[in-house]
This record gives structure tokens, sequence and C-alpha cells, in this order.
């Protein structure tokens, strides 16, 4: 008989506790010692099929795994599981514990702990969450002012939670450590920013003093609809876009083109950069905008 007809089917995929299967007659503890299974965490093990080193919800899985009562899985974590995707490869599982409960530190956990009541947390997916809100609260008064601002848009912009309600929540909780971050990245907030280097390009620009501007503006000519452009001084008609990988596409870079012409046409400025451009060379990024506006505010000589 081959090893796989040996693997009970509740067990073929996804991770549980050692001991429960040992005392449920599934397995034995010899068994579990030998080359078909793999130990993720203490008690915790998965099938060699079943093992994806790289896959964030395998290791939220398994966490869960071990949780004590009333903790969840937080921040980063969680926001991806609410289909927010803020991780960075190879990123550790975020895990919430309440005052009181104790888990054992491992390399693939990044434990915080922190009063966690329990309309904080909710089940999601089959596994206990923090709350979107409690997420969203968490994130934005963690870390770097620039990726507390990045992961609050992205919950905004999938609409995971609302700037109004997280306002409020946030009010109720002025004590907070990071309060005072929080209070300064929902000043910035911006739901209509689509992507993560889209908010830092919107940041470098309004840190050096170039607000305020519109986000998603839509651009009208002639009476029909031209374009809509990721930042833009609609007085000044001046638009900035952060052009991604996807720009590079064939029929993508076509359409680009056309909507440049047609943008131009309209009598617009249309500035385009980079990730190379928003993160490496800040600078020269913004002396060009900057350039541009003064331009535009400088009145035309007469003829």
């Amino acid at each position: 008989m081959s090893t796989s007809a040996r693997v009970p089917q509740r067990l073929s995929h996804l991770p549980f506790r050692g001991s429960r299967a040992v005392s449920g007659g599934l397995l034995t503890w010899t068994m579990l010692r030998g080359p078909t299974w793999v130990r993720l965490l203490p008690d915790v093990y998965v099938h060699r099929d079943g093992l994806r080193a790289d896959d964030h919800r395998m290791w939220c899985d398994a966490v869960a795994l071990r949780l004590p009562p009333g903790a969840a899985l937080a921040g980063r974590s969680a926001a991806w599981l609410l289909g927010v995707d803020l991780l960075a490869r190879g990123d550790r599982v975020t895990v919430l514990l309440p005052t009181g409960a104790r888990l054992r530190p491992h390399p693939r956990l990044s434990i915080v702990r922190s009063p966690l009541p329990g309309a904080d947390r909710r089940w999601f997916a089959g596994l206990p969450v923090t709350t979107p809100l409690r997420t969203a609260f968490d994130l934005g008064r963690q870390g770097a002012r620039a990726e507390a601002l990045v992961a609050v848009d992205a919950l905004l912009r999938r609409q995971v939670v609302k700037l109004p309600a997280l306002r409020a929540y946030a009010a109720d909780r002025p004590g907070w450590p990071g309060s005072r971050l929080l209070r300064e990245v929902l000043a910035l907030a911006e739901p209509l920013s689509e992507s993560p280097m889209e908010t830092r390009l919107r940041l470098l620009l309004l840190d050096a003093g170039l607000g305020p501007l519109t986000a998603q503006h839509e651009v009208r000519g002639g009476g029909r609809f031209l374009a809509r452009v990721d930042l833009a001084w609609p007085a000044l008609r001046i638009a900035v876009e952060y052009d991604g990988d996807q720009h590079r596409e064939r029929a993508r870079f076509r359409r680009d083109v056309a909507r440049l012409n047609a943008l131009r046409s309209a009598g617009w400025i249309v500035l385009r950069f980079t990730a190379d451009d928003v993160l490496r060379r800040p600078e020269a990024t913004v002396a060009l905008v900057r350039q541009a506006i003064a331009e535009r505010r400088t009145p035309a000589p007469p003829r």
C-alpha cells in the first residue's frame, strides 16, 4: 500500500494538531516523526504534499490552531484574509494577544500584546480575525507614516472600512499607542487612491507643500469624457500619473498614448512617474512637478 493511501483524508491538505490526530486514532507519534509529515509549529503538522512554504494562508491556518482563547490574527495578516494584500514575501503571521494570554514565540510569528475586546474580534474564513475597523485602526497607528497611510488607503479603497466609521472608532480610543500617527494618517487618507505607489506619490507631493490635489480626477473636453488621471490640479490643468509595470504591456501602451494625446490636446500638462522616481529620485520628482505648477501660475506675456 502506498504512503498516500494511508493518509487520512481530513489531514491530507490542511495543518492539524498532532496530539488530536493521535488521540483520535488517525496517526501515531511514530508516523508523525516520519517523512510524510512536516512540523510547522509545536504540535502542528501538515502533509508534505500540502506544504506551501510561502503561502500565508497555510501559516495562518497553522497559527490559528495554537491561539489561546480571545486571541486573533491581526495587522497585515488580517488585512490579507480580508482581501487586501499588504504583505511582503516571507512576512510573519501577526497575532494579537489580549492581556494575560500567552503564546510561545516562533520565527513565523509576530506577536502584538494589546487589549482585545470581544467586539473587536470575529470569525472570518474559519479563523479568528480582528474586525475590519480594528484591523485598520491597528495598521494606521503602527510603523512608518508612509506604510501606515498605504495600509489605510488600501483598506478604504477595497471598502473593507469606511473613513467616517474609522475616524469615529479612532476618536473613541484617543489614548491608545500610536494615536498621534493615526490622526495624521486619517487626515491624509484618500479612499480613491488606487495603488500603494500612488499613495506614496501623493504623500511625497503633499509633504513638499504642493497640495491640495485631487485624486482620480475626470477630465472632460467638448462635453465628453477624455480621461481619469491619478492626481490633478484641475484649475491648473496639471495631471500627475503613476505608471506601474502594467503600462508596459503593448495594448495598454497604445491606449496610454491615445489618452495622453487627448489630454495634451485639451491643454493639460501630464507628468508620469515610476516607482524609481518616487522611491529613489523623490527630489527630482518634486522639482518637476513644482516647475510645472510655477509655469502654469506665471501669467503669459502679452502678445
